[in-house]
């Protein structure tokens, strides 16, 4: 069983019923016991009416249970694994006091300084994590200037000290097989606000998880529906949880 798969068999067996379905240009919501976000999926900027992008049962979805929204994650449409993403985050327990309080790129900064790194995806930080690491490769599938394609996982991803994984690889199924690929003793994390916030990263070897908590829901779904990327969201809080043995004197802890 795939780390997706223990995710979904882990939810709630009652059903839990959802309050609202959002699915904005950049990020994605539902809110059933929590408001959970997700990346908005898109086919290389097509917009048309093909059935393979049009999202099934439109103006009903919100009479699905959460559950049943959650395995939309396996569908063939990109829109429609949004909000199946966003519906397993709005379902999962959250317990805040075992958050710390830093921001997931201090983190590779901090760790990555003179060492290999490798980030899966292109974040805002690249550059300045470029700055002081040893060697920064970035893995994306529409590669940037300076980027790797993510075909050169295998070679790159052995020689790193610190590996960053986008929380989206959890959907697009290559997060199982780019575990496999870091070494013994790196520090590992998977980051983005798309990234399920729970302890079981921990059971597959994952270091530190970083992700985006919904504190103040009505904020967060008008800035949403407005067009709002992620650095314009609003009512939304950055949280990363630490394995145990892993974490640092520097970090506190949100009381």
């Amino acid at each position: 069983m795939n780390i997706l798969d223990e995710l979904l068999a882990g939810l709630p067996k009652e059903p839990v019923p959802i309050r609202r379905v959002l699915a904005g240009v950049h990020w994605s919501a539902v809110c059933s016991r929590n408001c959970g976000l997700a990346v908005t999926l898109t086919n290389g900027g097509h917009h048309d009416e093909q059935s393979w992008i049009r999202v099934r049962n439109v103006g009903e979805v919100h009479h699905m249970s959460a559950q049943e929204l959650a395995q939309w994650v396996h569908s063939k449409k990109t829109q429609e694994v949004s909000l199946g993403m966003a519906a397993i985050n709005s379902l999962l327990p959250v317990d805040e006091r075992q958050a710390v309080v830093i921001n997931a790129g201090d983190i590779l900064t901090e760790k990555g300084a003179g060492r290999n790194v490798v980030v899966v995806g292109h974040f805002p930080f690249t550059a300045a994590l470029r700055s002081v690491a040893c060697n920064c490769w970035v893995l994306e599938q529409q590669p940037q200037a300076g980027d790797l394609p993510a075909e050169a996982a295998p070679e790159v991803i052995p020689q790193a000290d610190v590996v960053a994984i986008t929380g989206m690889a959890l959907v697009n199924g290559t997060l199982d097989g780019l575990l496999a690929l870091c070494p013994p003793g790196a520090l590992v994390m998977v980051l983005g606000p798309s990234t399920p916030l729970t302890p079981l990263w921990f059971e597959h070897g994952v270091t530190v998880y970083s992700g985006t908590r919904v504190i103040d829901e009505e904020l967060a779904l008008r800035t949403i529906e407005q067009g709002a990327g992620f650095r314009q969201v609003q009512g939304v809080r950055l949280l990363s949880f630490w394995r145990e043995d892993e974490l640092g004197s520097e970090t506190t802890s949100i009381e």
